[in-house]
């Protein structure tokens, strides 16, 4: 049987911590195929396949989730 490894999460570098409001998205890319990302302050984590988490990036970085004001 092979244990399934642990994710490793990272803090963006644009993340300015705070103890007084700690709330960081961290982001886990250690395990194949999978990404997890974490809310720092709840702990609460979601998992994507590796083709999800690419797609999101590109529809992020075409603006297709940018909020109209």
């Amino acid at each position: 049987m092979t244990a399934v490894p642990e994710f490793e999460f990272r803090t963006s570098n644009a993340c300015k911590y705070n103890n007084d409001d700690p709330r960081c998205v961290e982001v886990a890319t250690n395990v194949p195929g999978k990404v997890a990302v974490r809310n720092s302050a709840t702990g609460r984590t979601v998992e994507f396949t590796a083709v999800e988490w690419t797609e999101f990036l590109a529809g992020a970085k075409l603006g297709e989730f940018d909020l109209s004001a």
